[in-house]
């Protein structure tokens, strides 16, 4: 071997000696950013890393998973049920508004129509018929889902032909038919894409109609 070969391997194995032993006196962390960033510079975390990061933050401390209120206070902000979540945020409205009249806010009456609401949306079956320019909804229950939609359904339908479409509401012994139809052939699409559960969420009516309610105000 020539000298200078000699000499240049000598220089590189010195070169991996300090390197290793530097390495080895690394605390853990450092040592798997030192791995992280390779031989060629900085590159990408893996997939799993991405992920990891995700979840415990990008310096690995605890989940992120909280919403920001509740990150901020330290308390939890979620009221945990519709109901109660619905007529909390009502009353702290009247609470907060000097010129609530208490003796005419009726929380309970708020309270029976939350249940009303429930009622449709979860336990009324619904049969639905397209029609060439719009759709048929029989919605029929019994008990108190019978009761829930024969109070709700007429009072959403006049809602809707307000928005446009054309409306007829039909009482039947054990429910209600709604037809909600339009002449614009794109809104046919829309009403049939909809169905029920799409068309009773059309308008923004509802949050004011709970305060109505509570207040005691009659509502048109």
């Amino acid at each position: 071997m020539s000298s200078w070969s000699w000499k240049a391997w000598l220089a590189g194995a010195a070169i991996a000696a300090v390197s290793g032993y530097a390495l080895a006196q690394m605390p853990a962390g450092h040592q798997g950013m030192h791995e992280h960033m390779g031989a060629g510079g900085p590159q990408l975390p893996s997939p799993m890393m991405r992920g990891q990061q995700g979840m415990h933050g990008p310096m690995g401390g605890h989940p992120m998973m909280m919403g920001p209120q509740a990150e901020a206070t330290g308390r939890p902000t979620m009221a945990g049920q519709d109901v109660f979540g619905a007529i909390q945020e009502v009353v702290r409205i009247l609470e907060a508004d000097p010129s609530t009249d208490w003796s005419k806010v009726n929380i309970g009456a708020l309270h029976e129509h939350l249940v009303d609401m429930d009622e449709v949306m979860l336990r009324a079956t619904v049969r639905e018929q397209p029609l060439d320019n719009g759709v048929e909804l029989t919605v029929t229950g019994a008990g108190r889902t019978l009761a829930a939609i024969k109070r709700m359904l007429p009072a959403h339908a006049r809602e809707l032909g307000e928005m446009g479409w054309a409306v007829s509401a039909e009482d039947l012994p054990n429910g209600v038919k709604l037809v909600v139809s339009s002449a614009d052939a794109r809104q046919v699409v829309k009403l049939k894409a909809l169905g029920f559960m799409g068309i009773m969420v059309q308008g923004g009516h509802h949050p004011a109609h709970h305060l109505m309610i509570a207040k005691g105000e009659p509502i048109h």
